[in-house]
């Protein structure tokens, strides 16, 4: 009896161990673990149709202005709203606020998709979604699939926001951007 509760003592020991040092983790393995995004589909909507109401009420140049703070009150968590004129040029964005007056209308995704013109086309029916696959500054610059969610928001803009879905390709070093 007393060479099994020894057993059972070095074998909890032995368990207590790898799991303080983190070897029973699937990262450890070698398994890339996708945490899941705090945002839905639903909260995402919800949100662009709040932006879309905050245009309507107080003008396309204050929206677009509270839309490209990073500490305004459209950049939530994981959700931030960008802006694009008809045309594919950015009017507002408050991760690259460089990419403000910039045409991105034909620029591809990591797979070679023209987004910002699925995007775009989407909008000219009034709302939709497109999925896409965009560096995620989140996550250590690696590629993820994104859906993204747009509505027009007026005769001459539309805005959308999206929503990561967890990493596809390893990540990379270029400079992070997203649409």
């Amino acid at each position: 009896m007393k060479t099994g509760s020894v057993l059972i003592s070095v074998f909890l020991i032995f368990s207590l161990l790898l799991l303080a040092t983190g070897c029973t983790r699937p990262e450890a393995a070698g398994v890339p673990v996708i945490p899941a995004p705090s945002s839905t589909n639903e909260t995402m909507v919800a949100f662009v149709k709040e932006a879309v109401a905050y245009a309507n009420a107080h003008g396309k140049e204050a929206a677009l202005s509270e839309f490209s703070k990073k500490n305004g009150s459209f950049f939530r968590r994981d959700l931030y709203i960008y802006a694009y004129d008809l045309n594919g040029t950015t009017i507002a964005h408050p991760v690259n606020p460089e990419k403000i007056g910039v045409n991105r209308l034909y620029e591809p995704d990591a797979m070679g998709h023209p987004f910002i013109y699925e995007l775009r086309d989407a909008a000219l029916n009034g709302t939709g979604f497109v999925e896409y696959y965009y560096i995620n500054p989140v996550h250590n610059n690696s590629i993820e699939k994104k859906l993204g969610y747009v509505e027009k928001g007026g005769d001459d803009w539309w805005l959308g926001s999206g929503i990561y879905s967890g990493p596809i390709l390893p990540a990379i070093t270029s400079p992070a951007t997203t649409p």
